[in-house]
């Protein structure tokens, strides 16, 4: 979908630069600062999505290591009750 928008935009952007005698100055200045502003905003959403990838990808490791380290611990809660049964009163 984005890749459409991307094309898409591009697109209109050859076509607005082969009309650009059709615009006056000042237009074409705010289609130029719009396509600063568009491609900025598409580096910046590209920049967040993979950011957010690697940030999954962390919690899920971290999720697994808390699992390991949970079991770890009620392995060591049950062998100390073990231990503590053991003890004559």
């Amino acid at each position: 979908m984005l890749g459409e928008v991307t094309a898409r935009a591009w697109q209109n952007r050859v076509l607005t630069r082969e009309n650009a005698g059709n615009y006056s100055a000042s237009m074409q200045a705010e289609l130029d600062a719009l396509e600063t502003k568009l491609a900025l905003m598409l580096e910046r959403y590209r920049s967040m999505r993979d950011e957010t990838l690697k940030l999954r990808q962390q919690v899920v490791a971290l999720e697994s290591n808390n699992k390991h380290l949970s079991d770890k611990l009620e392995t060591a809660r049950v062998r100390t009750e073990a231990l503590y049964n053991k003890i004559p009163d």
